[in-house]
């Protein structure tokens, strides 16, 4: 039987509180996490942003996105693991409806063609 891989994308917001050296630590958790269990795509790091409402009386937090390929029942054990660690303000999973390498291979060569077109 076929195995079954299915493209992801997760966003998680981290506490910025508890310091710098904590937060990166808490990303680079959930990283190594995401690359035993799946093959990641891409790491994202948007960093320290302000937070469109207050987050238990906090304005502020890190911000990752990670986009990677993994079985379909990895997404749910992630969300799990996001709830239980207590400096994760807000996590969010989506499953994406194209394949991330695809996606990312395809915007390359149009840029490249937009390129000579503009050089004509």
């Amino acid at each position: 039987m076929e195995k079954v891989i299915n493209s992801y994308e997760t966003l998680f917001i981290v506490d910025v509180t508890a310091g710098e050296e904590a937060t990166k630590a808490t990303v680079a958790k959930f990283t190594d996490i995401i690359a035993k269990n799946a093959e990641i795509v891409e790491v994202a790091d948007w960093g320290k942003r302000r937070l469109a409402y207050p987050i238990n009386d906090m304005p502020e937090g890190y911000y990752t996105v990670v986009t990677f390929k993994a079985a379909p029942d990895f997404p749910a054990e992630l969300e799990r693991l996001y709830n239980i660690d207590e400096s994760v303000m807000r996590s969010m999973v989506v499953k994406l409806e194209f394949e991330a390498v695809a996606k990312a291979t395809e915007e390359a060569p149009a840029a490249a063609e937009e390129a000579t077109e503009a050089a004509e």
